[in-house]
């Protein structure tokens, strides 16, 4: 099953064996996520009136945080130290005890499935980062997965590692989606194939595939460095590294469609457009 948000309501629902089943009117994610595992698993059981088909919109309150993790697999590693002109930096962070975690995005900003991503006007090389983002509690107790397209800027990025929020945040730099899978529902998180695609009129002009067996990290050690000295009362949504980055010699250009499947926990679909035309 799915915790699917409806982009015309905004009302929350269970989506189970092809079925959506509304949440309560007031429903909301933070709520569900500012206890432990247990709230958020009752809560869940809510989910009873029969709905239509219901078209997904991002799976956030519109004050939700969402965080990142980077250089979490060896492809990272090798792709940041590409791109850099201070490579040392991350080969560092790869081999540290403390991981690199940054703020990606809040909720209002997130972009759902089937809407448009952006790349910057001021970037030559722009690309999709597809990962496995957990979904947290308040707790610090993983409730369930989702798909992050933690979209980037490799040649702000690269030109100095300082510039890193510029190169990973700005309009139409974050996609989640489809829904949320309870954590009790993924058996493995660390055997999960992850596929990216990213076509151009109409022809597959980049795809690869990876697996979460690469990840350099644990979730949980991840989790709890982003709880180490902070506080998150409606939970937290971190994404955990890419394992996938395309090389120099392909950038998203307007008009690019993007797809990304994690085997068990969704298929998110993204178009790309000027940062600038993102809503």
């Amino acid at each position: 099953m799915h915790l699917v948000r409806c982009s015309r309501s905004s009302r929350w629902a269970v989506r189970a064996e092809g079925a959506d089943s509304a949440l309560p009117a007031g429903f909301s994610l933070g709520e569900a996520l500012s206890a432990d595992l247990g709230h958020f698993r009752e809560l869940l059981d809510r989910a009873s009136e029969p709905l239509d088909e219901v078209t997904p919109a991002a799976p956030v309150d519109a004050d939700t945080e969402v965080w990142a993790a980077g250089v979490t697999y060896r492809l990272s590693r090798e792709a940041r130290v590409e791109e850099s002109t201070e490579p040392d930096i991350y080969q560092r962070v790869y081999d540290a005890e403390r991981p690199e975690l940054f703020f990606k995005s809040i909720g209002r900003r997130v972009r759902g499935h089937g809407q448009s991503i952006g790349v910057r006007p001021d970037s030559t090389w722009d690309v999709p980062e597809p990962e496995l983002a957990v979904v947290v509690t308040a707790s610090g107790e993983i409730a369930g997965y989702t798909v992050c397209d933690d979209v980037s800027s490799r040649s702000i990025e690269g030109e100095n590692p300082l510039y890193l929020p510029q190169a990973k945040m700005y309009a139409g730099a974050t996609a989640l989606g489809p829904g949320i899978r309870p954590a009790w529902e993924v058996p493995d998180p660390y055997d999960l194939a992850i596929e990216m695609s990213i076509s151009r009129g109409g022809v597959v002009a980049w795809s690869g595939a990876a697996s979460t067996s690469q990840l350099h990290r644990r979730l949980d050690d991840l989790v709890g460095h982003l709880f180490r000295a902070d506080r998150h009362p409606q939970g937290v949504i971190l994404s955990t590294g890419t394992c996938l980055v395309p090389g120099q010699e392909f950038t998203l250009t307007p008009g690019d469609q993007v797809e990304i499947r994690i085997e068990g926990i969704g298929t998110l679909a993204n178009d790309v457009l000027p940062a600038l035309e993102i809503a």
